[in-house]
């Protein structure tokens, strides 16, 4: 199990400002299962028209961050990963538990159900202060960068 600053974060994901949606990665066991989390803060880009006066951020933005989370486990561990992208390509069973508001910090885990050379399907959680905020179950392929 391996801790990721944002540093390692920003080394596996070609992701950035304002999209990287990922602070740390807190526990990763290779090919298996990551946990993440995001600390949702106020000055949020997305907080501004969702909802003003009532700030919550959008699921497809949690489904988002479960995605890259994902990526990072596949991407983590291999030599040539600048080399390659993740593609999120499905999701089945998404359901959304609770509003994400700031101050809230989102823990994401991961847990491969179905991995192979270049598709993965993981079932993936977050919750916040141990409560569920959301559910689903992400599809993703991997590609070659061009």
């Amino acid at each position: 199990m391996s801790v990721v600053d944002i540093e390692g974060i920003v080394n596996c994901l070609p992701h950035r400002y304002p999209f990287l949606l990922l602070d740390r990665v807190l526990e990763m066991d290779p090919k298996k299962k990551v946990v993440a989390i995001k600390n949702v803060t106020f000055n949020e880009w997305f907080f501004e028209g969702h909802f003003p006066g009532a700030p919550v951020m959008p699921g497809v933005l949690i489904i988002e961050a479960m995605a890259q989370a994902g990526a990072v486990l596949i991407l983590h561990e291999m030599a040539d990963r600048e080399s390659k992208l993740v593609y999120f390509t499905g999701i089945d069973r998404a359901r959304f538990r609770r509003p994400v508001v700031p101050g809230d910090q989102l823990r994401f885990t991961l847990e491969v159900l179905n991995l192979r050379a270049r598709t993965c399907k993981m079932k993936g959680i977050a919750e916040v202060d141990g409560e569920l905020a959301a559910e689903a179950e992400i599809f993703s392929i991997l590609v070659d960068r061009e």
